[in-house]
């Protein structure tokens, strides 16, 4: 074997396996704050509205544990039915959820978890005496369909939570999971069951159904095929190493946001038409939207590379609940950025802050400070004295650390303290862990990742072997 196959076979395989953080799961995270709020309402509703059909059939007749196998699948579905809901970025289902980032941690472990139910919903289903929902010809047509719906929704969710696929083939696969949900709901319909389907909870389990059908016709066809989102011209774009900031002039009626959100970017060009999240670092108060953008996967790269002034970009949004200035008063406002997590903070660095919130301290951690971005506009904010700033460059052995904090704002307790954090995991966990050690216990973090699962991103290497190909 040449000497040249034999290396790209082994750039392959440390690709494949990746670092043991690749292969470190997402949870499902606790609604923020602690305290009892609107951010828990969500948790709670979907998981009452799925175990509550369990008093639809404890008296199931059939062999074996006939109640339970038709209980676990009605769980399977309203797990589908509410990952579909959460898909479609719905503004109430925000407010409820505690924003988009929590939204789909949700979406994909309820996904996940729906696939167990499945499984155990056919490993148990026996014979069931009741009342049938359809003819028998009819159900056994609809059993089947169910049967090659589950074998395709293994494959499906087994692609979305393997991130070897690249992104762009996983967009196009993950729109296909409306096919098991479909038959697997019409299977539930038609089955035999110790309720008909004219009762309460034949109406209970129907109208959900209809529901996260129309919640993916929705999101599929309606938002991405037609409602795409606000029309925009590419006005301004400024490189600094490898990143990018872009400014965008609305093409009709602007957007409207609060600082700390963010939209997705739909660029009109070969190669970017499928939709990125980005945090918007613009104020609103600006005739322009900006945007920092990080060289971190195949389409961020094609973006850096391609994208040229006067280009059109579909804007969608804003989502989030990421707020830098709190709604009520506290004794500090502490920003922790690292990287292009700087850009929740850059609109915010330059607006026009309440007389009765304390100055912000922002603590901007970066490899170096010629590499930083925006550090021109933060160090003029900090001038005008919008903020505290507090640079931390690694290449200057100043590395960021919870005392950095405390001496900042010449303060111990931190229970009074908004503390907004954004960047790596690993800065924003080491010093969670410090801060909380002080007292903090109003701690904000968006850690958005419309894609998440296990094993490293091949989106990149793919992309650039398919490209190398085409090109010989």
């Amino acid at each position: 074997m040449p000497q040249s196959m034999i290396q790209r076979a082994e750039v392959l395989i440390k690709k494949l396996f990746g670092t043991r953080s690749d292969w470190r799961l997402t949870k499902p995270q606790r609604p923020q704050p602690l305290h009892v709020s609107s951010t828990w309402i969500g948790p709670v509703l979907a998981i009452i509205t799925i175990c509550i059909g369990w008093l639809a059939f404890p008296d199931t007749i059939g062999d074996g544990n006939a109640a339970f196998a038709l209980f676990i699948g009605s769980v399977s579905i309203m797990m589908m039915t509410w990952s579909n809901l959460l898909s479609t970025r719905a503004l109430p289902l925000e407010q409820i959820f505690g924003g988009v980032d929590r939204m789909y941690i949700w979406h994909r472990w309820l996904g996940a978890l729906s696939v167990g139910a499945m499984w155990l919903h056919m490993e148990t289903t026996d014979d069931i005496k009741g009342i049938r929902g359809a003819s028998r010809d009819v159900a056994d047509a609809a059993e089947d369909l169910a049967e090659t719906g589950s074998t395709l929704l293994y494959i499906l969710v087994g692609i979305s939570l393997l991130r070897w696929i690249p992104t762009r083939w996983w967009r196009f696969t993950h729109k296909l999971l409306i096919l098991p949900y479909a038959f697997a709901c019409w299977h539930f319909y038609t089955a035999t069951k110790p309720y008909a389907n004219d009762s309460f909870w034949g109406a209970w389990f129907t109208g959900f159904m209809f529901l996260g059908i129309a919640a993916w016709v929705y999101r599929v066809v309606w938002r991405d095929m037609f409602r795409k989102g606000k029309l925009h011209r590419v006005s301004h774009i400024e490189h600094t190493g490898n990143v990018i900031t872009i400014e965008l002039e609305p093409i009709g009626k602007p957007l409207k946001y609060q600082l700390g959100q963010f939209a997705f970017l739909t660029v009109k060009v070969p190669g970017l038409r499928e939709p990125h999240p980005f945090t918007i670092a613009s104020s609103p108060d600006e005739p322009v939207l900006r945007f920092v953008i990080r060289d971190l996967g195949d389409w961020t790269h094609h973006l850096i590379e391609s994208l040229a002034v006067n280009d059109r970009v579909v804007v969608e949004g804003a989502y989030g609940r990421l707020a830098p200035i709190p709604h009520k008063h506290v004794d500090h406002v502490v920003w922790i950025a690292g990287g292009v997590g700087i850009t929740p903070f850059l609109g915010a660095s330059i607006s026009q802050l309440p007389d009765d919130r304390p100055t912000p301290h922002l603590f901007y951690c970066v490899p170096s400070r010629a590499t930083a971005p925006a550090i021109t506009a933060l160090e003029q904010a900090a001038r005008d004295g919008h903020i505290h700033l507090h640079l931390h460059a690694s290449d200057e052995k100043n590395r960021i650390q919870p005392d950095h904090v405390i001496t900042a704002i010449d303060d111990q307790d931190l229970r009074n303290t908004h503390i907004v954090m954004c960047g790596p995991d690993s800065l924003v966990k080491s010093m969670k862990s410090g801060l909380r050690q002080h007292g903090a216990r109003h701690i904000h973090i968006e850690g958005f990742d419309i894609r998440s699962g296990v094993g490293p991103d091949m989106s990149r290497y793919v992309d650039d072997l398919v490209r190398s190909v085409l090109t010989r």
